[in-house]
């Protein structure tokens, strides 16, 4: 799998720990969208980056840490074609994935450590979509961005 990934400032040094996880003991390609310190740096900038590789399926999916997750995940919700979930612990990880479809996870540094957020990031991965009533569920959430976006996307 293709992983798009990136932090801003909280959640750079994170974010180097996870991508060496994912693509050595995962076995996954990481895009690392950046940031590329822990200098003061502002979270939209990196989350619409990853966002954009998600739906422009130049990645398969989606990961981005920052602080707590919340405004990264508020941020890549507006990119059409994205669903991004705050996932920082495991049952949020597997639903999001499983019940709603989501390309995207984002995590908090300052919530989780790094064992946790391996497992995370494990089951959010091996997770897929499953159940014709979520299934349904996603095409309903599709459905309607689209008649926003005025567009059969």
């Amino acid at each position: 799998m293709k992983i798009a990934i990136g932090a801003d400032h909280g959640g750079y040094e994170m974010k180097e720990r996870m991508k060496e996880y994912i693509t050595k003991e995962l076995g996954h390609e990481c895009v690392d969208f950046g940031t590329c310190s822990t200098e003061r740096c502002d979270y939209p900038d990196y989350a619409f980056m990853v966002a954009s590789a998600v739906s422009s399926h130049k990645c398969d999916c989606g990961i981005m840490i920052d602080a707590v997750g919340i405004g990264s995940s508020v941020m890549a919700n507006k990119v059409p074609g994205v669903r991004a979930a705050v996932a920082n612990e495991i049952y949020s990880a597997r639903n999001s994935k499983l019940h709603n479809g989501c390309n995207m996870l984002c995590m908090g540094s300052l919530i989780i450590g790094d064992g946790v957020a391996k497992e995370v990031i494990k089951i959010w991965l091996e997770t897929e979509l499953s159940g014709d009533r979520n299934i349904q569920r996603v095409k309903q959430i599709c459905d309607i961005e689209a008649r926003i976006l005025g567009c059969n996307r």
